[in-house]
């Protein structure tokens, strides 16, 4: 259970600053101009720590943990993360895609990608971290 509590608090921390990062940067090249009009002025921070909580639970039980678990190569890890990322990122954006009007394409397409991307990484450091201090 200890490992567990720590591997979160690792993994947490990773997501929310490779996260932070990303959006610091892509908020105002990407999203503003493409769904500004959509977005709140000040981002209502309760749902989005909550999104954070969640998804590094499932990237931690559903990945991490096994991985680690179970001696996964590194390959079949970073992919497990990678799809992990990707299915989540998409249950939103092609939600959003079916449903809002005009959500634009580009966005659904950066979004689906960065989740696959960000889960990899995250799982990566995460992974080496978890390993090195124990």
């Amino acid at each position: 259970m200890k490992n567990a509590v720590v591997g979160y608090l690792i993994t947490l921390t990773y997501f929310l600053a490779i996260d932070f990062s990303w959006l610091s940067i892509m908020s105002k090249k990407v999203y503003s101009p493409q769904i500004g009009h959509l977005m709140a002025e000040k981002p209502q921070l309760l749902p989005a720590f909550i999104f954070y909580l969640l998804f590094v639970v499932g990237l931690l039980v559903f990945v991490i943990l096994p991985s680690i678990s179970q001696n996964y190569p590194i390959g079949k890890t970073l992919l497990y993360a990678a799809l992990f990322g990707l299915v989540t990122y998409a249950t939103y954006d092609l939600t959003n895609l079916a449903t809002l009007k005009n959500w634009p394409i580009i966005v659904t397409i950066i979004d689906m990608i960065w989740g696959a991307t960000l889960s990899a990484l995250v799982t990566l450091l995460s992974i080496l971290t978890i390993k090195k201090i124990g």
